[in-house]
């Protein structure tokens, strides 16, 4: 579980989130929205231990993370990035091994047989296999975001935090990762993942954490958090929930799209 009390976090001499109080429960996928320059990297970095709070206190199963030795939080917190540097003169294998490097004594690398299982089933999870030996500078943008998953995985910690790994990803490919994530869920895996989707937010995540305003504006359930109000005090422009067929899944448009007017597609 990682708990949050009172936390304030800045960028620079800027406090960017201040007073806030948030649980994300083990085993749940819990996606964080809001506007650019919410907050939202912010707040993960944060719970990742690479930025420690101007106040208040995070901690992962009762340990502050900030307390932790770095590979110690390694071994706690995988952090997939929504822009990672390009390794160049790496094939996909080898980006992807190195989420195994918290689990060696920096002086006794040497792959062993449970890295390469784990290596294997994360490029498999990401539909990379046929990618393993191609140099990672030769991947689309999209391949790319997938390999950085895989590296995630590979690293087999219990909370897994995504910066918008869907963003380069096509309708089909973004709604697999979503789906591999919340069946990562049902092994108890805890996810916290940033979307610019509401949509995708509403039709995989557990619960919702929407950023605005310095803090979070609300968070809970997908049902109580997404709603008009919330929206536009957090995006700025009114949203309207249209009921899918099936009623499992919401569609979030802006309003002045409903009700007609002229066709612009």
């Amino acid at each position: 579980m990682i708990a949050l009390k009172n936390v304030a976090l800045t960028a620079g001499k800027r406090t960017v989130l201040e007073g806030i109080d948030a649980t994300f429960e083990r085993g749940a996928f819990t996606a964080v929205l809001g506007a650019n320059g919410a907050g939202k990297t912010t707040l993960l970095r944060g719970i990742a231990g690479l930025r420690a709070p101007a106040e208040g206190s995070i901690r992962i199963d009762g340990n502050d993370v900030h307390a932790l030795p770095a590979t110690q939080r390694a071994l706690r917190v995988a952090m997939i990035a929504a822009d990672e540097v390009v390794l160049e003169g790496l094939t996909v294998r080898e980006v992807v091994a190195t989420g195994r490097f918290p689990h060696h004594r920096w002086w006794e690398w040497n792959e062993r047989p449970h890295d390469r299982e784990a290596v294997a089933r994360a490029l498999s999870d990401v539909d990379l296999v046929d990618f393993a030996r191609r140099p990672i500078e030769t991947l689309s943008s999209g391949e790319r975001q997938r390999a950085w998953i895989a590296l995630g995985l590979a690293q087999e910690t219990p909370v897994l935090l995504l910066d918008e790994p869907t963003s380069h990803l096509d309708v089909r490919a973004a709604h697999d990762v979503l789906r591999l994530l919340r069946g990562l869920c049902a092994s108890g895996k805890t996810i916290v993942c940033v979307l610019h989707d509401v949509n995708e937010a509403a039709a995989f995540a557990d619960r919702v954490a929407l950023i605005g305003d310095g803090g979070i504006i609300a968070a809970g359930t997908c049902d109580t958090v997404l709603e008009r109000s919330n929206l536009e005090r957090a995006y700025g422009i009114a949203m309207e929930r249209v009921p899918m067929p099936d009623g499992s899944v919401r569609l979030f448009v802006p309003d002045e799209t409903i009700g007609g007017g002229e066709d612009r597609c």
